[in-house]
């Protein structure tokens, strides 16, 4: 597989389109049987509707994405098989949140999620919540409303930091930088109360990276690990 690229952008864009995806619809059979498997060993997974991407564009400083919709049993095989069909993107947007003393924090998977035990910034795939009446797809809302649910934490004002974008494979990974005021003890204390209040919390913990001796190969995908190399060099 190619080592994954990354690309910075003052801008992203997207937008909903209609898109007959041929290998989604030849492959529906195998689809839902790998999904009734997948189910059976964690019955805590729901076949909601995501969006995933049919195209992107950059021009003048601004990455254009196209999304289209589909469900959460397609996206899972789609991930699971290798990500077999080349013409479609499993992407999403992620906050990168960064400590006033220099630490990201990334999260620690639950055991009943469908990623239990990776490592990777909060974020999760686009749905519906973040289309606005006129077809267009707020990605940074996405990833700071990813980044409350599953921490409790808060990006105050508005990031303005760009963004990097991953690509890794079938996977692209929409990567925002988000600055917290306060050092890494404050921030864990803060989550950890979070994630102490919730019945079933997404994550089982946070972790804290500083330095490149950090980094998880192990435990971390390809576009965590890409992001936190050339953040350190």
């Amino acid at each position: 597989m190619a080592p994954a690229t990354l690309t910075r952008v003052p801008r992203v864009t997207a937008a909903l389109r209609d898109h007959d995806w041929a290998w989604a619809r030849e492959n529906r059979p195998r689809i839902d049987a790998h999904w009734a498997a997948r189910r059976a060993a964690r019955p805590a997974m729901f076949n909601g509707r995501v969006l995933m991407m049919s195209g992107q564009a950059l021009a003048d400083g601004t990455l254009h994405a196209w999304l289209f919709e589909t469900d959460y049993a397609v996206l899972t095989a789609f991930k699971d098989l290798g990500f077999p069909d080349p013409s479609v993107s499993n992407a999403f947007a992620a906050a990168v949140p960064r400590t006033a003393d220099g630490a990201y924090l990334l999260g620690v998977m639950n055991r009943h999620t469908a990623s239990a035990g990776q490592v990777y910034f909060p974020c999760g795939t686009p749905d519906h919540a973040d289309v606005a009446p006129d077809g267009t797809v707020d990605l940074a809302a996405s990833a700071l409303r990813e980044l409350r649910e599953e921490t409790g934490l808060v990006a105050t004002g508005a990031p303005d930091a760009g963004w990097v974008v991953v690509r890794d494979g079938g996977l692209t990974a929409f990567l925002k930088p988000v600055a917290l005021p306060d050092d890494a003890a404050t921030v864990l204390a803060r989550v950890d109360a979070h994630l102490a209040a919730e019945a079933e919390p997404e994550l089982a913990g946070i972790l804290t990276v500083r330095g490149p001796r950090d980094i998880d190969p192990a435990r971390m995908p390809g576009f965590v690990q890409a992001y936190l190399r050339a953040a350190f060099a």
